[in-house]
């Protein structure tokens, strides 16, 4: 808080007797010069003259006070560096710093910059004197300790905005960097690692679904794959023995989910460091110790002939009444969906249930009977939207409520597009999709139409890419392209 003095406008002086005197007298001088100069004027032979003198003295009496004043400061200051009082609350102030940040991030870049250098004393001293030649600031700075030897060092730097990757890529190098990674950056990488480690922890722990999306963001751009324990027939699966305390092997580490399985995670274009690998498998064992576990909130909504519907995250819990909607399903209700066998369709229900290879939700009757199911499937780089409901209850509005609250899980998740396979006869499905108000991109493929959403949502960097081996994924969550 600033605390002003304000001086008083005018002062009061006690009056003199001796004062009063003084200017009665300076009154009286002042009168009789102005007679003596009257006359002067008036009965003199040059008074003309002397008027024209007496005015050309004045002006340049006024024109040198004026300068004079203003030489010393005595002016008053120019409106730019006039003080300024803030309005209430500091909005005054709240306005400049907004448009000082406009400013700054109109003229500088944000990217962020891994290189490895040698464990040796003034190696990340040169790194910096190397970025502060070139105008860059430094705003956060990891160390990755290799057990080979030497460091790998990831910045987040402010640099010019005409500044280009290629040049402060040779500028690391000629400071002693190697295997230098730039890409841009953005607001979001502000925050410091220890607090998005805790908000990652904090997700998991509310939700059992939150791991591959904790670990994508976690470990920046890369692919994910769960990978079940064994395959719908029974078999064990092949590459699902992760051993309990993992395996890193440079751009790959596998771990043991908690739900059975394993987790495999790669990054082609660089190395995990044992820093990265000790925080992912943090993650997981921080999974396995609270177990299964879904955000139980619920929605309560009314359809339109008045039935009562909640509507609330369904997971493995929810597999028999999920087996009794299929018995209550027609074949062509179930031919719909899965595109394939109905005989096949329970057998991929655990598997569309398990939260490492989506989420789903589930409409219950007042009674409790589980009568639609809206899944979102993670699908390689792609995410795959589908309905199953029960035939006694479609053309209620459920479906299209469902695919609603999918899209938006879909934008939170990071995902771009999302698509939904079916068949041109599904006009529930397709009226659905062209509800959501989205571009639509329609293709037909052997009989099968294909229809895709694009989504206005966070760039490929930070989507989450989570799919089960090919040969194991259910009818309708891949197809030909």
């Amino acid at each position: 808080m600033t605390e002003r003095n304000h001086a008083p406008a005018h002062r009061h002086h006690r009056h003199h007797w001796r004062r009063d005197l003084v200017e009665l007298a300076a009154l009286f001088c002042a009168v009789a010069v102005a007679d003596g100069i009257a006359n002067l004027v008036a009965h003199g032979p040059h008074g003309p003259v002397l008027l024209i003198a007496s005015a050309i003295a004045l002006l340049v009496t006024t024109a040198f006070h004026t300068w004079w004043a203003r030489r010393h400061s005595h002016a008053p200051p120019p409106p730019s560096t006039a003080p300024s009082d803030p309005a209430p609350g500091g909005t005054a102030g709240a306005t400049s710093a907004s448009a000082s940040e406009s400013a700054t991030a109109a003229t500088t870049a944000l990217w962020r910059m891994r290189t490895t250098v040698r464990d040796e004393p003034g190696s990340l001293a040169a790194i910096c004197s190397a970025l502060a030649h070139h105008g860059v600031d430094i705003l956060t700075l990891q160390t990755h300790p290799l057990p080979e030897g030497g460091t790998v060092d990831e910045f987040l730097l402010r640099s010019p905005q005409q500044l280009a990757s290629s040049e402060l890529s040779r500028a690391i190098a000629g400071a002693g960097g190697h295997s230098t990674w730039i890409e841009r950056a953005d607001a979001h990488d502000l925050v410091d690692t220890p607090t998005r480690v805790l908000g990652l922890a904090t997700r998991t722990a509310l939700d059992a679904a939150e791991l591959p999306l904790a670990l994508r963001q976690l470990l920046g751009r890369c692919t994910i794959h769960s990978i079940p324990a064994t395959t719908l027939s029974g078999r064990p699966n092949a590459g699902a023995d992760a051993p309990v305390e993992g395996v890193l092997e440079a751009t790959v580490m596998r771990l043991r989910d908690p739900s059975g399985g394993a987790i495999t995670v790669e990054r082609p274009y660089l190395p995990f460091t044992p820093t990265e690998f000790a925080r992912a498998r943090a993650l997981v064992e921080l999974d396995a110790r609270l177990g299964p576990r879904v955000p139980r909130s619920q929605d309560v909504l009314t359809l339109p002939e008045g039935n009562e519907i909640t509507v609330r995250r369904a997971d493995g819990s929810d597999l028999a009444a999920a087996r009794a909607m299929h018995d209550r399903c027609s074949e062509r209700t179930l031919g719909l969906r899965y595109h394939g066998p109905v005989a096949d369709a329970d057998r991929y229900l655990s598997h569309l249930l398990s939260p490492r290879f989506g989420r789903t939700l589930a409409a219950t009757t007042a009674s409790g009977k589980l009568v639609a199911l809206g899944h979102l499937l993670w699908d390689g780089d792609e995410t795959e939207v589908a309905l199953l409901i029960e035939d006694d209850w479609q053309r209620r509005g459920i479906g299209s409520e469902l695919l609603g609250r999918l899209i938006a899980m879909a934008v939170e998740a990071g995902c771009d597009s999302v698509y939904a396979v079916t068949q041109s006869s599904n006009t529930g499905m397709v009226a659905a999709m062209r509800g959501l108000g989205l571009p639509l991109d329609y293709q037909i493929e052997e009989g099968t139409l294909v229809i895709t959403a694009r989504l206005d949502a966070k760039p490929v960097a930070s989507r989450v890419v989570c799919e089960l081996p090919r040969a194991q994924q259910p009818y309708g969550q891949h197809h030909p392209r």
